[in-house]
């Protein structure tokens, strides 16, 4: 399966050492390269606050490369309670609970750049292990997306919380006026009819941040 997208490290944050006990005790479920290690290491020697942070991972929707994700140095105090915890090597690794199935075996990289490079998962695992998010899924590839394609939009399925499907808006659909009017009438019709035990659909995009030709 295809490696997830690029993330970057804000330069304001420093990592933990393994000193501390994690949370939540357990295997490794990462491996994270050294080249990845010397460049959290480089962002940590420029920190300014003082507090104690941990590396989250949290896989934050799919795409056509794979996996997109949120990468930060977090500090250990603001980590949700049921974060899966892990140690790679000396780093300590806080995973989101909904994420951390889809985390085993991944490794973590460094990959360079004319731009400076990024960080950059090397992921094995499907997309969707759920039956119904796949399901779901399915019916975003085949109706939604070439539904809202003729004005320039993408939808992409972020998960399924609650029996309500989340979804977020691209293209030429962020930011756009009718954006809800799409949903209500063409997208939550559309999975609703097609996945039993589907009650809704929820629309998490940033529209501000986007913009559109239509409206």
């Amino acid at each position: 399966m295809p490696a997830g997208g690029l993330f970057f490290v804000s330069m304001d944050t420093h990592i933990q050492r393994a000193a501390a006990t994690p949370r939540n005790q357990g295997d490794s479920m990462l491996t994270i390269t050294d080249l990845a290690k010397e460049k959290l290491a480089g962002f940590a020697a420029q920190a300014d606050d003082a507090d104690v942070l941990v590396l989250r991972v949290a896989i934050v929707g799919r795409g056509a490369n794979g996996f997109q994700y949120d990468l930060q140095l977090v500090s250990k105090s603001d980590t949700p309670e049921d974060d899966v915890t892990c140690e790679v090597d000396d780093v300590v690794v806080s995973i989101a609970a909904k994420s951390a199935v889809h985390m085993d075996g991944a490794t973590l990289d460094f990959k360079e750049s004319l731009m400076g490079g990024g960080f950059h998962f090397d992921n094995p695992n499907p997309m969707w292990a759920d039956p119904v998010e796949k399901a779901v899924a399915e019916v975003i590839e085949s109706k939604v997306n070439p539904a809202v394609a003729s004005h320039g939009g993408v939808v992409s399925l972020v998960g399924i919380d609650d029996s309500k499907v989340v979804i977020s808006f691209g293209g030429g659909c962020q930011g756009c006026g009718m954006a809800d009017v799409t949903l209500k009438q063409g997208i939550e019709v559309m999975i609703m009819d097609e996945v039993e035990g589907i009650t809704g659909v929820v629309d998490v995009t940033d529209h501000a941040a986007g913009t559109n030709p239509f409206y």
